[in-house]
């Protein structure tokens, strides 16, 4: 089993930034791609953005340029840094992250949710 820590969320005015951390630990063999989702009231789970295991990142179009995704594969760690933040953004941000586990026969692949962190953007 793995556990996905998320923290970093918060309410900030527009314009401003924050930075989103999720930890996994547990049976971790290794990671293969990170992503961040984000949920707000009343819409769809979206996908924000996700970077591989040899750092290749893709965005959602309503972020690109504002949000850079970056992980640390020694800390299984990955994080999201948001600037010039925007009433839209607001929503509940979820890491999710795929896992390679060793079940002792060969390699199995397992997939991840954190419990999300809230994001405020409001003046």
């Amino acid at each position: 089993q793995v556990q996905l820590v998320e923290s970093g969320g918060g309410l900030v005015q527009p314009g401003g930034s924050l930075r989103l951390s999720c930890a996994a630990s547990g049976s971790i063999f290794s990671i293969k791609d990170m992503s961040w989702y984000r949920q707000a009231p009343g819409k769809q789970r979206e996908l924000v953005a996700t970077i591989t295991t040899g750092r290749t990142a893709s965005y959602a179009d309503s972020v690109k340029g504002r949000f850079t995704i970056s992980r640390d594969n020694v800390k299984n760690t990955v994080y999201l840094q948001m600037n010039d933040l925007k009433p839209e953004d607001t929503a509940v941000y979820l890491c999710y992250v795929e896992v390679f586990h060793d079940t002792g026969p060969g390699i199995e692949l397992r997939d991840y949710w954190g419990q999300g962190t809230q994001v405020t953007v409001s003046s």
